[in-house]
C-alpha cells in the first residue's frame, strides 16, 4: 500500500460495517460471571475498569460485582423499561467519543437479557461495536446435559402463561415431526419449573432432559432424567435460584405430508409466507423449492377458510 493510500485509508475511516479491535471499540459488550464472581476474565476486568461508564440492568446488582473486583467506574442503568428512551443519546454520546462498557446482571448481554435495540442502533449509526466473550448459563448447562451438544436451539423464556407455552411447545413439535432435530435450551424461573415440565412431558413424552440450576454457585445441581420423572420430582420439591432446562431431540421419523402440512400452518400464522417456508425448509432439511410450492398451498387453504 502506497503512503498515498495509507493516508486516504486514514481520513475515510472504519466501514460501519466492520468491527474494530475490542481495545478501541466505543462499545463492548462484556460477559460477566453467572454466579461465581471469579468468573471474570482479565480482558472483562480491564475494559469495566477503563471505561467512561458502564451500561447494566441493576446498578445495584452490578455494584456488588464491581465492588469485588475494585471498579469504581460510574454505573448507567439500561434495562427493558428505559432501553427504548435512552438509546438515541446513548448513540449521540457514542459519537462524539465516549467509551461504554455493556453488561447484563449475569452472563452474556443481549441472550435473554437487554442491549439489542442500543446494539442494533450502535452498528446502524456507524458506532464500533466489540465485545468480550465469557460465561453463558445455556452452553455451561449444554455441556453438563450429557445430551448432543450440537445441533442446539436456544429459546430462552417461553411464555409464562400455561396457554401461550403450550402453544409454544405445539409448534416446536410440529416442526420436530416435520423433520427439526436438536437439542432444546430453555431458562425457566423457578417457581414455573415443575409446571413447565409437566407441560414439556405433556407435549414430547418421556425425553431425556436435565434441569440445571445454580450453574457456578455453591448450591449446583444437575439433575439428568425423563420429562416426566423430573416433572413429578419438581412437583414434590419445588425449585430454587436460576433454572436452566436442556432437552434431547426427537428421535428420526419420516417428514409426512401432515406434518409438513402441521408444520407450515403452525409458521404462517406467526410470520410471512416466505419466512416460514424458509424456517421450515431449514427444519425439515427438505428441499426450499417443494417447501415452498407447499406453502403456497397451506396458505391458500387458511386464506379460503379465514
Amino acid at each position: 500500500m502506497t503512503d498515498e493510500q495509507k493516508t486516504c485509508d486514514s481520513r475515510i475511516g472504519p466501514s460501519p460495517g466492520i468491527t474494530q479491535h475490542v481495545a478501541t471499540a466505543a462499545l463492548v459488550l462484556v460477559s460477566t460471571p453467572i454466579g461465581n464472581l471469579k468468573d471474570l476474565s482479565a480482558r472483562a476486568l480491564e475494559i469495566l475498569d477503563g471505561t467512561d461508564a458502564i451500561l447494566c440492568e441493576d446498578t445495584r446488582t452490578s455494584a456488588v460485582l464491581l465492588r469485588a473486583h475494585g471498579i469504581g467506574t460510574r454505573l448507567i442503568a439500561l434495562h427493558e423499561h428505559n432501553e427504548a428512551e435512552r438509546t438515541p443519546g446513548l448513540i449521540a454520546a457514542l459519537l462524539g467519543g465516549a467509551h461504554y462498557a455493556l453488561i447484563s446482571d449475569a452472563g452474556t448481554p443481549l441472550v435473554s437479557d437487554p442491549g439489542f435495540r442500543l446494539v442494533r442502533a450502535a452498528i446502524a449509526a456507524g458506532v464500533s461495536v466489540g465485545a468480550v466473550p465469557g460465561p453463558n448459563a445455556a452452553l455451561l448447562a449444554l455441556t453438563l446435559s450429557g445430551l448432543p451438544p450440537q445441533p442446539f436451539m436456544f429459546l430462552g423464556f417461553l411464555p409464562p402463561k400455561a396457554g401461550p407455552r403450550r402453544s409454544e411447545f405445539t409448534r416446536l413439535r410440529a416442526l420436530e415431526a416435520a423433520g427439526l432435530r436438536a437439542t432444546l435450551i430453555f431458562y425457566e424461573a423457578p417457581h414455573r419449573l415443575a409446571e413447565f415440565l409437566a407441560d414439556a412431558a405433556a407435549c414430547f413424552g418421556a425425553r431425556p432432559a436435565a434441569v440445571c440450576r445454580e450453574l457456578t454457585k455453591h448450591y449446583e445441581e444437575i439433575r439428568r432424567a425423563r420429562l416426566p420423572e423430573l416433572a413429578a420430582h419438581y412437583a414434590e420439591a419445588p425449585a430454587r435460584g436460576e433454572i436452566t432446562v436442556v432437552m434431547g431431540p426427537a428421535e428420526a421419523e419420516p417428514a409426512t405430508e401432515a406434518a409438513l402440512e402441521a408444520a407450515l400452518v403452525s409458521a404462517l400464522s406467526q410470520m410471512s409466507l416466505r419466512d416460514a417456508a424458509e424456517a421450515v425448509a431449514t427444519a425439515t432439511g427438505l428441499a426450499r423449492k417443494l417447501v415452498y410450492a407447499r406453502a403456497l398451498e397451506v396458505h391458500k387453504n387458511m386464506r379460503e377458510r379465514g
